[in-house]
């Protein structure tokens, strides 16, 4: 099985098509992807884990 990419917050923010500031709010109201936060500092997002995010966003008619 291939392991699971991890993404920037710029990469996921234009995948998105949203600022970087955007993506930060919706993290501090709790609404972003779940993300993980490295040794260095550095936030990184799963691409499961966004494409989980994206799966919540969907509305059905």
């Amino acid at each position: 099985m291939p392991r699971d990419e991890f993404l920037t917050i710029d990469q996921v923010a234009a995948e998105l098509g949203v600022a970087r500031s955007t993506f930060y709010r919706w993290r501090r109201l709790g609404l972003a992807p779940e993300s993980l936060k490295l040794p260095n500092g550095s936030i990184r997002i799963r691409r499961t884990a966004l494409e989980r995010f994206l799966r919540g966003c969907e509305t059905r008619r």
